[in-house]
């Protein structure tokens, strides 16, 4: 058992243009994406469009399609009228226009640590995306790297992990579930505001608690459910399973998304296993729990279980991990990679359970907490009350992805905040795809042969090479395509037609 597994990120942007409020967000978002592919000359080509005819948005985990007719006009993702811009890049991410908001979606990779880095990489892209686009009255479009507007709208960072498709779904909701309430304790990016339009002028850990309104559903944008049953794999789906997550706060520190993602790998491993002591974790009313414990930045309160007692959620979280080392490595030791969120975790959990409130050792990566003393810092040496302006500033700054405006960032400079990842390796995960992965033959066939792939998905890409058809190549592996089974093949053939000869002639 091991915390390894395909896994990858979606994150939606806030964006606004300041000198321009009411500038229409779906056009402002296409000009970040169209800035993007004139800057990266990915224009020059065919324009591979995305392949929407892979996509099932509607499939329910449960065992049944929702109508088209019943469902909401955001779930339609796989409809081309609404996407007006979309690209991949060559680092096999995907770049495109979701509906109000410009949203990179990562390449799949192997383990946490490299999710946090293809996570940063989309950073930067967006980035340099904003400022080659367009200006308006010399005014630069600003990205924000947060989940909420406090008008009352709230935009996505969906974690998806890919599992075994023999696991029981109910089995997945029911361990799943009170993680995911209590798991924001270190996964939250904090918030000044409470309520879904922030009017309560007061600090709390999560920036998405309040927006979820249902234990379990199909839907991302209303009645947002803590588990999410879309049931699209992206895979061979006799195979795989993916595990879509919407609970998930945007994260700028590296460190905290390479946690959230490894612990919930873990929880998922837990569950393959066969584990099925479940009652121990169960709670009361997971639904009303979600803004409780987002709401207790003194992490001192207790959330009634469904078997009569009460526990704080760093105690849940202590009992997951005890669970996990009990379960998953009694008679083997851990893997480099499972060792490592292994002991990350139990450092955060006890950090977080230092009685003085300090949390030291949490407050140089959890994004929460950093925001938090910021915050309190300015409260108490200038006596402000938490409704200041400046501290709505503070709180939206934080999240600015301008390495000149932006205060995560800053502090990382600083040091004050933990990195994993050098500049260097960053501006190359911009641009070269994950090497252990499909998206390694996405992104190189992007870049060898941008006048011939017409199309391309998360499993397949497809080819126009002059002739009357086109043709698809299946990746429904997704460790299959990978540097080393691919790379001599690439190499060996200079044009798309070569390839397909190639591939043809290996089967």
């Amino acid at each position: 058992m091991s915390v390894n597994r395909i896994m990858g990120i979606e994150t939606e942007y806030g964006i606004t243009v300041p000198a321009h409020p009411t500038m229409n967000a779906m056009v402002t978002s296409s000009h970040i994406v169209s800035a993007y592919a004139r800057l990266s000359g990915l224009d020059q080509g065919l324009h591979a469009r995305w392949d929407y005819d892979r996509e099932s948005p509607l499939r329910d985990a449960r065992g049944f399609d929702q109508s088209r007719a019943d469902a909401d006009p955001s779930q339609l993702t796989d409809d081309m009228e609404l996407g007006l811009e979309n690209i991949i890049l060559t680092n096999g991410a995907r770049l495109y226009v979701d509906h109000a908001h410009p949203e990179y979606s990562s390449p799949e990779v192997t383990n946490p640590r490299d999710a946090a880095l293809w996570d940063k990489a989309g950073e930067v892209i967006m980035h340099q995306a904003a400022l080659f686009a367009p200006k308006f009255d010399a005014a630069q479009i600003k990205l924000y790297k947060n989940n909420v507007d406090n008008k009352g709208a709230s935009y996505g960072t969906h974690e998806n992990y890919l599992m075994a498709r023999q696991t029981p779904f109910t089995n997945i909701v029911r361990l799943l579930t009170p993680f995911f309430v209590t798991r924001q304790v270190f996964t939250g990016a904090g918030r000044l505001g409470r309520g879904q339009e922030g009017t309560v002028k007061e600090f709390q850990i999560s920036q998405r608690a309040d927006y979820f309104e249902a234990e379990v559903g199909l839907e991302t944008t209303l009645k947002r459910p803590i588990i999410n049953t879309r049931d699209e794999p992206h895979a061979d789906p006799e195979k795989y399973r993916r595990l879509h997550v919407i609970v998930g706060d945007a994260n700028m520190s590296e460190k905290a998304t390479m946690l959230k993602m490894g612990t919930t790998s873990l929880i998922l491993a837990l569950i393959e296993s066969g584990f099925e002591d479940f009652s121990q974790f169960d709670l009361a009313n997971p639904v009303a729990a979600m803004s409780k414990v987002s709401y207790d930045t003194s992490m001192k309160g207790v959330l009634p279980m469904a078997n009569g007692m009460s526990m704080r959620a760093i105690d849940i979280q202590f009992a997951y991990l005890d669970a996990v080392r009990s379960h998953l490595y009694t008679h083997s030791e851990p893997d480099p990679d499972s060792a490592e969120i292994l002991e990350l975790w139990q450092q955060t959990l006890d950090s977080l359970n230092d009685q003085t409130g300090e949390h030291a050792v949490a407050a140089r990566y959890i994004d929460w907490i950093a925001k938090f003393q910021l915050m309190q810092g300015y409260r108490d040496r200038d006596s402000l009350g938490w409704d200041s302006p400046r501290l709505s500033l503070i709180d939206l700054q934080y999240s600015d992805i301008d390495p000149a405006r932006g205060i995560a960032i800053k502090l990382m400079n600083k040091g004050v905040i933990d990195t994993l990842f050098t500049h260097d390796q960053v501006e190359l995960a911009t641009t070269e795809a994950p090497h252990d992965t499909r998206a390694y033959f996405r992104g190189e066939c992007v870049r060898r042969y941008p006048q011939n792939v017409a199309a391309a998905s998360w499993d397949s890409i497809v080819f126009d090479t002059g002739g009357d058809t086109l043709l698809r190549i299946p990746t429904l592996e997704p460790r299959k395509g990978n540097r080393a089974s691919i790379q001599d093949l690439l190499d060996q053939n200079e044009s798309a037609a070569d390839l397909l000869n190639s591939l043809r002639s290996h089967g």
